[in-house]
């Protein structure tokens, strides 16, 4: 190991294990955040358009989680391991997953590409747009559709460098490409009056852009590992590895997906209003959400890279900061979030219905939150482990086994309340079957020793 990376090992495991959370996680809630706000800001300046148009920003946010699940399959699933094998000071096969993360992110978000361009009309089926909502959706879709393999592989790009301790270089390029769809949303919405059509090409631009700074990050020689064709594994085991240990992430996400396409469908037999009304709640809800996941996100490497140096007290400390930092972040943003419900969604979309729908469904998901840092932590625990079984069974809870029965169920039983309940109960009910999980993750953090690593 050269000076650069025995400093980057002494960090990772010798520091004390809050300033340690504090580093990693800061970057990555900001990116995250800045992210989130583009969202919201794309949903005000849709929102500004019509109801229809807003809606299709909820049919397009579930084409993106799909996506999104690719990205972060194959830059957790690689990054986990990279990760572990930096801890063990194994440099060429850490470059080994790093490129074949990349290259596989890339290739299926091609793929994923042509294939929504060409089935376009059954998708937007899938997705749970209304007829009113689907020609406002399939022009926005196209242009995710074109960015489809730079928006994967940004993504995978950016988990990768969490897991190096590199969390930094991440946020610079996820940060620039958010700013900057902002700022081309206005002048093509705004400006030139472009609409829906607008808001598509700023993304696709701004995920190009982004694509661009975090592979320069790698090829510059600012990270541990490398990105290049000629680390790219034939090896079958290898991309196998990566897929497995990332599947958690992809049932999530996918999971996560197929939960919204479904809501849009029960909301949508509501009306359009109903459909814009949860994609807002869905935008306000993440808000704090993102914060949340930040933390957690920060607490993976930590995990990863102390398991693989053998310290498993400090994953243990990793994990009880990361989950009360969780908690008090989520409590603390509930409050405003509940009270100033109303003129919240009232600033994406300013129609009577909508706000009276999103109201209440946003208090509800504020309250439920609470209950989400306890699953989330044992899922990111058993992913860094390489505990594939377990990270999958948690990652399937809360947005799939749980939830997709309860709306499903509730939504026939409660109309529109059901539609607005469901999701919240269903985090509840993870939290409980969470605290039986936690003590398996646990059992599995036993170490020999009684000395505590600060």
């Amino acid at each position: 190991m050269n000076q650069a990376q025995e400093k980057q090992f002494e960090k990772m495991t010798k520091q004390p294990v809050p300033k340690l959370l504090l580093r990693l996680s800061i970057p990555t809630i900001l990116s995250m955040m800045v992210t989130n706000i583009y969202n919201i800001a794309d949903t005000a300046f849709v929102g500004m358009l019509g109801t229809s148009q807003s809606g299709a920003t909820g049919i397009v946010f579930g084409f993106m989680a799909i996506l999104q699940a690719v990205a972060f399959m194959c830059g957790q699933g690689a990054g986990s391991i990279m990760s572990r094998k930096l801890g063990e000071k194994n440099i060429k096969e850490a470059t080994e997953y790093t490129s074949t993360g990349f290259f596989l992110s890339f290739g299926i978000g091609v793929l994923m590409g042509i294939g929504t361009l060409v089935f376009m009309n059954p998708l937007l089926r899938i997705l749970g747009s209304t007829e009113t909502i689907a020609p406002y959706a399939k022009i926005y879709v196209s242009y995710i559709a074109i960015a489809a393999p730079f928006f994967t592989s940004s993504l995978t790009m950016n988990n990768l460098l969490r897991y190096e301790g590199k969390a930094k270089l991440g946020t610079v390029g996820m940060m620039t490409g958010a700013i900057l769809n902002i700022g081309i949303d206005a002048i093509l919405m705004l400006g030139l009056k472009m609409g829906i059509a607008g808001a598509g090409i700023a993304t696709a631009t701004a995920q190009f852009i982004s694509f661009c700074i975090l592979l320069y990050m790698f090829l510059s020689g600012k990270t541990q590992t490398k990105i290049g064709i000629q680390y790219f594994s034939r090896d079958v085991m290898v991309i196998w590895n990566v897929i497995a240990i990332g599947f958690p992430s992809l049932l999530r996400q996918g999971l996560n997906s197929v939960a919204t396409m479904l809501l849009n469908r029960c909301a949508g037999l509501y009306g359009d209003a109903a459909v814009s009304a949860m994609s807002c709640v869905s935008r306000i809800g993440f808000f704090s959400m993102a914060i949340a996941i930040g933390i957690g996100q920060g607490f993976q490497p930590i995990s990863s890279f102390n398991l693989g140096a053998g310290k498993k007290e400090r994953v243990r400390k990793a994990f009880w900061t990361a989950f009360w930092g969780e908690e008090c972040v989520l409590f603390v943003l509930a409050i405003p979030m509940i009270i100033f419900a109303a003129p919240l969604i009232q600033s994406l979309r300013d129609d009577a219905q909508v706000i009276e729908i999103g109201v209440r469904a946003l208090r509800l998901i504020c309250i439920s939150q609470l209950f989400v840092p306890l699953t989330m932590m044992v899922e990111m625990g058993f992913q860094s482990m390489g505990e594939k079984a377990m990270a999958s069974f948690c990652s399937s809870l809360r947005s799939g086994v749980l939830f997709i029965p309860t709306l499903l169920i509730f939504a026939k039983i409660r109309g529109l309340s059901g539609v607005q309940e469901a999701q919240p109960l269903s985090i509840v009910l993870s939290f409980v079957v969470g605290i039986f999980l936690c003590r398996i993750y646990l059992s599995r953090l036993q170490v020999d020793s009684i000395a505590v690593e600060k």
